[in-house]
């Protein structure tokens, strides 16, 4: 007999700052009387950073924007099965804070919410995985990581095969399957709080991009130099027009999507590893070899010197 899959799950460290305290977010649950950071299983359908974004809401009220990655936490269930939990560092203001603070009414899930100075909130957690998931944030906020901002690499969704299509290689459309990865896609990509949409100019990029822009209202920008005619045409061009591309948003802090197609993408990973000044590695090479509408994203340091924070990647998955 095949073991059965794990439940996953999703959720965040949440943290802001009051008279330049850092406090993190506890939950205390209901039924368990236990307290530890908020989270919550995935839905059919789901990637795993709209998951925490939508569970963050619904158990706090807060309405987040994920930060760079933090270690997962691995367990075992009473009833034999593992659970993965995914979680994100996250910072709210004190606006936000408040306006939650309005929203939340205790439940059957969650009875309070606790926001706690750093050392207090590791004593106050039920399980040893909430302590080391805080101890890694506190690494963070240490070496002035703690804010972040995501330069995102999407690979366009599954287009039409060029043997099928009458017309040139950049107006060929998505399949119905592509549609649905474009529409699935987006919302784990929103959940990173992009200010910025560029594409290819090819239609299947701006197709894959459509969805993402109904939900954030954020204009795709088209630019010819990131599209795979531009890489075909001139590759030296087009890697030093991703350069300076991606050096802009790094130099001023602006959260980025860029869509384009299989052999561009590893020219904007690169660009982005070194405009923050790190290696490239076999993870970063990994990162760059996406499958149709799967993204990677790179998290960049907000501090005083750009450094590349965390990195992963997410597909759309069907229901």
């Amino acid at each position: 007999m095949s073991a059965a899959a794990p439940v996953l799950a999703a959720g965040a460290l949440v943290w802001r700052r009051v008279d330049d305290e850092v406090l993190v977010l506890l939950v205390e649950r209901t039924q368990h009387r236990d307290f530890s950071l908020p989270k919550g299983k995935l839905d059919p359908g789901e990637t795993l950073p709209e998951c925490a974004v939508r569970e963050i809401e619904e158990e706090t009220g807060l309405r987040i924007a994920l930060g760079a990655p933090l270690p997962q936490s691995e367990y075992r269930l009473p009833d034999g099965r593992d659970k993965v939990v995914y979680y994100w560092q996250s910072k709210v203001d004190e606006a936000e804070a408040a306006v939650a603070a309005s929203r939340f009414a205790s439940n059957d899930e969650i009875l309070a919410l606790e926001w706690l100075p750093i050392a207090e909130a590791k004593q106050r957690c039920s399980y040893r995985h909430d302590v080391a998931v805080i101890e890694r944030f506190e690494e963070r906020l240490a070496a002035g990581h703690a804010e972040t901002f995501p330069i995102i690499a999407l690979r366009h969704a599954k287009a039409t095969s060029p043997f099928d299509w009458e017309g040139t290689d950049a107006s060929r459309a998505l399949t119905t399957r592509g549609e649905r990865q474009a529409k699935q896609a987006a919302p784990g990509i929103a959940a990173f709080a992009p200010a910025r949409i560029l594409t290819s100019d090819a239609t299947r990029c701006l197709q894959t991009v459509e969805p993402l822009r109904r939900l954030t209202g954020i204009e795709p920008k088209a630019r010819a130099e990131i599209s795979q005619d531009a890489h075909e045409l001139d590759h030296g061009s087009l890697r030093s027009a991703i350069e300076r591309r991606v050096a802009k948003a790094v130099r001023k802090r602006r959260g980025t999507v860029l869509c384009s197609h299989a052999p561009v993408i590893p020219e904007i990973v690169t660009a982005v590893v070194h405009a923050a000044d790190a290696l490239e590695s076999e993870r970063t090479h990994r990162a760059s070899m996406l499958h149709t509408a799967e993204f990677t994203v790179m998290h960049i340091s907000a501090g005083e010197t750009p450094a590349l924070v965390g990195l992963e990647t997410h597909a759309p998955r069907e229901p």
